[in-house]
C-alpha cells in the first residue's frame, strides 16, 4: 500500500519575478504582472487538487508604493479587476477569500471590492485563499500591538496578561493557521517582511522559476521537498504529542 503523502496544510507564496520575466521577453513589466495574476488562478486549482487547505499569496507589499507611479497605478487597476472577477470564480470553486494588510490606504473602490469578495465567499468551505495587499509584517505587528496597548489603557487587559496568544489574535491572520511551507520564486532568498510572526516554524523553499512560469509541476516539487524535511518545533516533531 502506497504511503500517504504529507502535504502542507497551509502554503504561503511570495510571487516574485513578474517584471524580470516580462523584461526577458521584451515586454513591459505590467505584462508580467498580468500573466502573474493568471498564474495565481491556475495555482489555486492546483493547490486544491493537491490537498492544500490554505493558500496565502503576497500580492502587494507596503514597500511596493515606492515603485514608479505608473507601475503602481497599473498594479492597483489589476488588483481591483482581479478582486471583482474572483467573486464568480470563487463561488464556482467553493473558495473562501480573505484579504490581509492595511486597507485604509487603498482606494475606496478597491476597499469595496475586498468587502464584497470576503462577504460573498464567507460561507464557502473549500480552499481558504488569502491575498496580502498593502501588507507588511512589521506594520501588521505594530497595528496589533497598538490594539493590545489600547486594551491596557482601557483597563480591560493588564500588561501581565499579555501573551503570545493575545498578540496573535490581533494579527491580520488571526483566523488562519501558521504556514507550513513558504515558497519564493525567481531566485531570491529572503522573506521581505512577509508573515514574520507566522513563519517562526515554517519550512522555506526557493526556486529560480519566475512566478508566471510557476505551475503545478513546480508546486509538486516544492511539496516533495517539504515532505523530506524533518519537521520539528522546539526539538519536538511537529506531529508529536506533547
Amino acid at each position: 500500500m502506497a504511503e500517504e503523502r504529507r502535504v502542507p496544510a497551509h502554503v504561503a507564496i511570495i510571487l516574485d519575478g513578474n517584471g524580470r520575466w516580462a523584461k526577458a521577453k521584451g515586454m513591459p513589466r505590467n505584462y508580467g504582472h498580468l500573466q502573474g495574476a493568471k498564474a495565481v488562478e491556475d495555482i489555486l486549482v492546483d493547490a486544491r487538487d493537491l490537498g492544500i487547505k490554505y493558500l496565502t499569496v503576497y500580492a502587494f507589499s507596503t514597500e511596493n508604493w515606492n515603485r514608479p507611479e505608473k507601475e503602481v497605478s497599473a498594479l492597483m487597476t489589476l488588483l481591483q479587476n482581479y478582486l471583482k472577477t474572483s467573486v464568480k470564480k470563487s463561488m464556482k470553486n467553493n473558495v473562501r477569500c480573505r484579504v490581509i494588510g492595511e486597507k485604509s490606504r487603498l482606494s475606496e473602490d478597491i476597499q469595496k471590492a475586498i468587502q464584497n469578495l470576503e462577504e460573498t465567499t464567507a460561507g464557502n468551505t473549500g480552499l481558504n485563499f488569502t491575498i496580502a495587499i498593502n501588507y507588511g509584517s512589521r506594520d501588521e505587528i505594530t497595528r496589533a500591538v497598538r490594539r493590545v496597548a489600547r486594551k491596557c489603557v482601557d483597563g480591560t487587559l493588564s500588561p501581565e496578561e499579555i501573551t503570545e496568544a493575545e498578540i496573535r489574535d490581533e494579527l491580520d491572520t488571526a483566523e488562519l493557521p501558521d504556514p507550513d511551507l513558504l515558497i519564493r520564486t525567481c531566485g531570491e532568498q529572503r522573506i521581505s517582511n512577509f508573515l514574520l510572526w507566522q513563519c517562526a516554524y515554517t519550512e522555506f523553499y526557493y526556486t529560480d522559476i519566475a512566478w508566471p512560469d510557476f505551475d503545478k509541476a513546480e508546486l509538486e516539487k516544492a511539496i516533495a521537498a517539504y515532505e523530506k524535511r524533518d519537521r520539528k518545533y522546539g526539538g519536538l516533531k511537529k506531529d508529536a504529542k506533547e
